[in-house]
């Protein structure tokens, strides 16, 4: 007796294995993406983009001295602080995170900074990075390895953070200066063409933070791990080592914002970086990048960035208006983007 295997129907493919959220998926053959998801994916990616780009023409038209370059220097500079922090606030979201600490770790950065500034540019640069990454550190191991969850385990390492800075600073009451003859301040002061130091590291960084997420395997671990972290495990990655390691990478960054940020000042601010949390979260969703986790991209987050930046620099263009008006836009943007996201993640899912 001769035995057959059943055939598939004409037409039709074995379809392909799943693939982790945030990866390249390649489409079957015969299946084509409609028009409605493809204008769904583009505006996720690039609206902000778009809004951006609206808000400056508009803009530049109604104050002339709002395209000036000396404006742009300082809209660009006066955000590169908040796209560092909001660089690793990027990839803790993209994992289904958050990280609530980073305006308290941000200010405890350049205090430690300007402290250790008087012993040179490597102390001022290095014990920032060494608390301020062993706080990320610990965030990462209670959360990756204990299983606390994140909101609970970084509020209070906010509280933490905040605390250790008042006990440095005698409640504040200590002010470190940094030595304005020293390298250190020039980090924060210097320019090249014009443009700051700060605005340089921010780019830079951007950079290498764009090319990890899209172009190494620890990259798309995170967009995995954000899209099903059960799934990612069954997978056989490291989940717990990715969220361990984005964690640290925030702290890092946050810590190292607020060390440029000091020698930009000359000193170690102990009033700086209240709300810097919400503002660094704010960015990054309105960039696109999704508050559950799994997809996300540093541009986007780098024009959230600059969109918030412009809009505190309009109200200060207005002049009537004072900086709570800030808040005020920036909630209405970011309740419109959460909504636009929504919708379209149920237009892609009906197509």
């Amino acid at each position: 007796m001769k035995l057959t295997t059943p055939l598939l129907s004409a037409g039709t493919a074995t379809p392909p294995p799943p693939s982790p959220e945030g990866a390249p998926v390649t489409e079957p053959a015969g299946t084509e993406v409609s028009g409605r998801e493809r204008l769904a994916s583009l505006v996720q990616r690039q609206g902000v983009l778009a809004v951006l780009l609206l808000v400056v023409l508009i803009s530049s038209f109604v104050y002339p001295s709002f395209a000036t370059l000396d404006n742009t220097r300082g809209v660009t500079v006066q955000a590169s602080f908040l796209a560092i922090v909001a660089l690793g606030m990027t990839m803790v979201i993209i994992t289904g995170g958050i990280d609530l600490s980073v305006g308290s770790v941000f200010a405890l950065g350049g205090v430690l900074a300007a402290w250790a500034s008087q012993w040179g540019v490597l102390p001022a640069l290095l014990v920032p990075l060494v608390v301020c990454g062993a706080i990320g550190a610990l965030n990462g191991l209670l959360i990756a390895r204990a299983g606390m969850a994140p909101f609970i385990v970084t509020l209070a390492s906010l509280l933490g953070a905040r605390g250790l800075l008042l006990a440095i600073t005698d409640e504040g009451s200590t002010t470190y200066l940094v030595p304005k003859d020293s390298a250190f301040a020039e980090l924060g002061q210097g320019s090249v063409w014009g443009f700051g130091y700060p605005i340089l590291i921010a780019l830079a960084l951007f950079g290498a933070g764009g090319l990890v997420l899209q172009r190494t395997s620890f990259g798309q671990t995170l967009f995995a791990v954000g899209g099903s972290s059960d799934a990612a495990t069954l997978m056989g990655l490291p989940v717990a080592r990715a969220k361990l390691t984005v964690y640290l990478l925030s702290g890092l960054l946050a810590g190292f914002a607020g060390a440029i940020n000091a020698a930009r000042l000359s000193s170690g601010v102990t009033i700086i970086g209240a709300g810097m949390e919400l503002d660094a979260i704010a960015a990054v969703v309105i960039g696109g990048t999704l508050l559950v986790g799994g997809a996300g991209s540093v541009s986007g987050t780098l024009w959230g960035v600059l969109l918030l930046a412009v809009i505190q620099n309009l109200i200060n263009q207005i002049g009537s208006l004072n900086s709570s008006y800030q808040s005020v836009v920036s909630g209405g943007f970011l309740i419109v983007v959460v909504v636009t996201q929504r919708y379209l993640s149920r237009s892609r899912r009906s197509t």
